[in-house]
């Protein structure tokens, strides 16, 4: 998520600049100012981006405290506002995410009017986090996992909503657990689970989309074909660590996978980290293997 401000007030080559290899990309979008929402709208499509999103789902106070996030499901008419004026700024589409409820305020009826609300702008997908936020009492941390994640309400969204596209999202760890999820809604989002085991990734054209040929043969056929992206990166100054923390888990349960994550860990982040840091870490993968090949 980047704020407003941040895209207004500050770098907004350094928030909107990606490399071409990461299309098609959707920005996320936090704020509550119409006008604010609907000029980084444009500055989003003007970049290229495919999609702009708007974040009714973060429980941070920092955010909160900025009418961001989550808070914003108590005012379903002013996120209505929001989605209407970024919708009127572009062609692209633009989506909502959000929680199933905050507090108290999370009856069934109260969701399903805030859906309502923000569908008759137009707005045809909602990303929805089924597990509702605890702004009072709760860190950020502790709303991942605390409240239940309840499936059902995702679906029966789906069932009083047909014309739109519902997307589920929160505590999705599996392929089956995406084909299950799939028979009732039109689309899963997964977010942690990609960033500790990334290789979720590579089953999902052939189970989900049944295209075998686009799946690589290996983790180590991922990483080669990585290594010009990191080189680009690097060459614009980006800092080691902000490019490999994304695939410290490649190698999740695989032999050499903890020295993979340990390797990049204690060195990315060192002054002059380049790619032979990734290297090496690859390295250790292959070192693991063979001795495991050998015993």
């Amino acid at each position: 998520m980047v704020t407003t401000g941040a895209i207004i007030h500050g770098d907004e080559e350094r928030h909107l600049k990606y490399d071409p290899f990461e299309h098609p990309l959707a920005l996320q979008l936090g704020g509550s100012d119409p006008k604010a929402l609907a000029e980084c709208t444009r500055r989003a499509e003007d970049w290229g981006y495919a999609e702009v999103n708007l974040n009714v789902g973060c429980p941070s106070d920092r955010v909160q405290n900025n009418m961001i996030g989550a808070c914003l499901m108590a005012h379903p008419e002013l996120v209505a506002e929001c989605i209407d004026s970024m919708q009127q700024a572009v062609n692209i589409p633009v989506t909502v995410k959000h929680r199933i409820g905050i507090d108290d305020r999370d009856s069934y009826e109260e969701l399903h009017g805030f859906v309502d609300t923000v569908a008759k702008t137009g707005c045809k997908t909602f990303i929805v986090h089924a597990r509702k936020a605890i702004l009072q009492g709760l860190s950020p941390k502790e709303n991942r996992d605390i409240p239940p994640l309840i499936y059902p309400t995702v679906y029966r969204l789906k069932d009083d909503f047909p014309e739109l596209e519902i997307i589920i999202n929160g505590g999705i760890k599996s392929i089956a657990d995406c084909k299950e999820h799939l028979s009732h809604v039109d689309g899963v989002m997964l977010g942690r689970e990609v960033y500790q085991n990334p290789w979720i990734l590579a089953q999902i054209d052939q189970e989900l989309y049944q295209q075998p040929d686009s799946i690589p043969d290996s983790r180590h056929d991922v990483i080669e074909a990585f290594y010009d992206y990191v080189q680009r990166q690097l060459d614009q100054d980006v800092y080691l660590g902000y490019i490999t923390r994304h695939i410290l888990g490649l190698f999740h349960g695989q032999p050499g996978g903890r020295k993979f994550r340990r390797y990049l860990s204690e060195n990315a982040h060192k002054p002059g980290a380049d790619l032979d840091v990734l290297k090496a870490a690859v390295a250790q993968v292959a070192r693991t293997a063979k001795l495991e090949e050998e015993v």
